[in-house]
Order: structure tokens, then sequence, then C-alpha cells
């Protein structure tokens, strides 16, 4: 007996000591392929050969690596200091070590992290109390992302339609989303994003998906049809789309078509709500409201969360197993939300954001308007877009090694302005300056868009 398990461990670490060197011989492959894109040295070049060499190949980074942040400043290992202008991709609303925020995790983390949701937690309960006394919403479902709330609209979505006509042996399971839209990555919200290169690699993805030309009205009357639309997926300003804000006459006619059709509206607020805009939710701009609002981001501080609002005629269809998740809502991601939104709703802060926006609008067009690659600025609040007649990566990648972080939407041709919500004037008045001296890039672009 003894042999025979020393036979097989000897043969498992063998085969172990093979695979492990077998690994290292790939790593240092990888390494050798990334170490000849870029040019970085010392601590950075070894995370990002290290990188290279262990995770799947999703992410096309930018040749940074970022250590520590404070308000609208992010710092690299080597200690340089990048002003952000990204905010996380729109997630951290409050900047970088917010003390009020940071004070609320510590304490939240030393006290409750998680319970599942087979258990009540108070900050779970106050944070959904909450967000129905500042919104349309009667009631609340929490998950962990955006996706993964528009996830569960879809759900809710198809459960009302069975619900609300019981008697239909074939109720709505349509849904109906726009030119330049992005809801997600996951198999229902990727059906919902227009972008092709999202949808094709994994196909079928959920079938019954139309997409329309957004801010279209005639068209969207005509698509919006009784018995067949389960619901309108629309983004009120489109962040990833490039920058696209409704009009108030088009979200006008989805209620009045939604309400026709026995369709749901969904509001898709993930990057445009909780302030971006100068408003606390994007579409109180237009004082149209939906049946159903989605919103991630910003919400929680840099912490995953997301949020499925909706009235109370959505939640009756829904019913105990419905629709579930181990992590949501969770009391530590619930109690940094809870001091996101404290600081938000406090006298002034929205309008000190609609102030910086329309202060950042004002700087762009009067440093870079003049230049014959700037075509338009757009966009409300602190999201706004630069569309460029050429692609924007040269111009990303100079502006980055001038310490300023941006981002790219649309086709490639927008430049996407999302700081944080605390950025002073004095910070976009750098940023300007920074994007006014990089712009001589774009004139190398042999390509126009």
């Amino acid at each position: 007996m003894y042999s025979v398990q020393a036979t097989v461990g000897n043969s498992v670490s063998s085969s172990f000591e093979l695979r492990r060197l077998f690994n290292l011989d790939k790593r240092k492959h990888a390494s050798r392929r990334i170490a000849c894109g870029i040019f970085a040295s010392g601590e950075s070049r070894e995370i990002m050969e290290t990188e290279a060499s262990v995770f799947v190949r999703t992410y096309a980074r930018a040749p940074v690596v970022l250590k520590s942040g404070k308000g609208s400043k992010l710092y690299d290992v080597e200690g340089r200091e990048y002003l952000d202008m990204t905010a996380g991709i729109a997630v951290n609303s409050l900047g970088h070590g917010n003390p009020d925020w940071v004070r609320a995790v510590v304490e939240q983390a030393s006290t409750l992290a998680h319970v599942s949701n087979m258990y009540y937690s108070i900050p779970q309960v106050k944070l959904a109390k909450r967000l129905v006394e500042c919104t349309f919403a009667d009631r609340v479902f929490f998950s962990n992302s955006g996706t993964e709330a528009n996830e569960a609209a879809i759900k809710f979505s198809r459960k009302y339609q069975r619900f609300s006509k019981p008697d239909v042996k074939e109720p709505a399971t349509e849904f109906i989303s726009f030119s330049n839209s992005f809801h997600g990555r996951t198999m229902g919200a990727v059906a919902l994003t227009s972008k092709e290169h999202y949808r094709l690699p994994f196909e079928p993805v959920m079938p019954g998906v139309t997409f329309l030309p957004y801010g279209e009205i005639e068209t969207a009357k005509q698509a919006i049809r009784p018995g067949k639309t389960a619901a309108v997926f629309v983004e009120p300003i489109q962040g990833e789309g490039g920058i696209h804000s409704a009009t108030k006459e088009f979200l006008e006619a989805l209620r009045s078509a939604c309400d026709d059709a026995g369709a749901l509206l969904v509001f898709d607020e993930v990057q445009c709500g909780l302030g971006r805009t100068g408003y606390l939710w994007a579409h109180e701009v237009y004082g149209v409201f939906p049946d159903i609002m989605t919103l991630a981001k910003p919400l929680a501080g840099g912490l995953p969360i997301g949020v499925v609002l909706t009235t109370e005629k959505v939640a009756s269809a829904v019913s105990f197993g419905d629709h579930g998740s181990t992590f949501a809502g969770g009391p530590l991601v619930c109690h940094a939300a809870l001091s996101v939104l404290d600081t938000i709703q406090k006298p002034g802060f929205l309008a000190s954001v609609s102030k910086k926006g329309q202060y950042l609008k004002e700087l762009l067009v009067q440093k870079l308007g003049g230049n014959p690659h700037v075509k338009v600025v757009r966009g409300l609040g602190l999201i706004v877009g630069i569309e460029l007649d050429v692609s924007a990566s040269p111009l990303v990648d100079a502006c980055r090694e001038s310490g300023l972080l941006i981002l790219t939407a649309g086709k490639g041709n927008v430049v996407r302005l999302v700081p944080p919500l605390i950025i002073t004037e004095q910070e976009l008045e750098q940023a300007v300056e920074i994007l006014s001296k990089c712009l001589p890039v774009l004139d190398g672009s042999a390509s126009n868009v």
C-alpha cells in the first residue's frame, strides 16, 4: 500500500513539475512579446510581463501600472502623476480615496461584510429605502454590475408580460434597442448591444431583438407593437456609443408608444446616472419616467454594485425564486453606496457638476474648436464627448504620455471625458491644456472615420 502511494505521489509531483516548467517557459515567451510593444521599465515592466503570461487576453490595456490615487489624481508604480478624466469608466464619482467613503468601507468591513441574501442586513435595507425615496421607483433589486442589472431587467420584462396577460398563450417576448447602444457583455445584455463585434463571436445570443436608429421617432412608433414588444431598452445619454443625448421628444414618443402597446420602457443609466449629468438621474432632464431603470457604475464609489429600480406594477410580477444573487447588495457595498449618496445629495453638489460641465465644454470649444480634426463637442454635465474626423487613439496615447488619462467611445473617433464629479475647475483647465498641446498628433493619422 505504501509503495503504491509513493509511486502515485512521485508521478503527480513529476507531472506538476513538468507543467510548472512548461508554464514558466510560456511566460518567458509572453514576456518577450509584450516587451517588444511597450516602453516600460522596472516594476511596471515586470507586472505587465506577468499579466501577459497568466491572463486570458480580453483586455488591451494601456501600458500603465497604477498604484495609488487621491482625488482626481492617479500615480503609477514609478510615482508618475496622471490627471484622471476616466474615473474608472465613470465609476469613481467621488474620486480616489474620498475620506468619507474610506471611513464607511473600513467601518462596515470591520463589522459585517457579507451574509448572502438568505438574511436581512441593515445597510441593504437602508440603501433600498433611500433609492426608492429619490427615484420614480417603488421597488429595488440589487445585482453586482450594470450588465447583471440589465439581465434582471430582461427577465422582469418577460415575466411581467406573462403575469399581466395570463390568458395569452404567447405573450410578448421581443425587445427593442438602438444604434450605438451598449448594455453589457453577458448573453442577454450583449444581445441588446448594437455593435456587432460584441455579439457576433458569441452567437446565437438571445433572439428577438430589433435595433432601431437612435432618436428616430416615427421608426420607433411603428416598431413597438402590442403582443410582440416586451420592453424597449434605451440610454438617455449614450456613453460607450459616443456621448449621444436623446431628445425630450424622442423619449416622450417611446413612453407613449410603450404605454399604447403594453410594453415596458427601460432606461439604462448605468453610465449616465447618479449625478453625472448634473441631475441626480439623467431622465430628470427630460421629465420622462421609465417602468424600469438600471444603475451601477458610480453608486458604490468603486465597489461592484448594480441596481434594478422598478414600479410596483412590474415588481408584482416577480415571485420568490424568480431571480437572485449570492453577493448582490451585501452590507459592505451598500454601506459604501450610502456614503456616496450622502455626498451627491448634499446641497449644491449637483449644481457644481452642472457648472463644471458647462465650463469644461466652453474650454474645449475655445481651445480645440478651431482644429480641423474636431467636429463637435457634446454632452451634459461631466459626461462629455469630442468627436473627431480621425481615430482618437493617437490622442489618447499622447495625452497619457503627458500625464492625462482619457477614453475613447463611438467608433473609436470620440474622446470620452467622464472625470470624478469632485474635479476642480483648475484641474479641468489642466486637462484641456494637455489635450490642446497633444492635438497635433492627429495630423499624422492617415484614415478618416
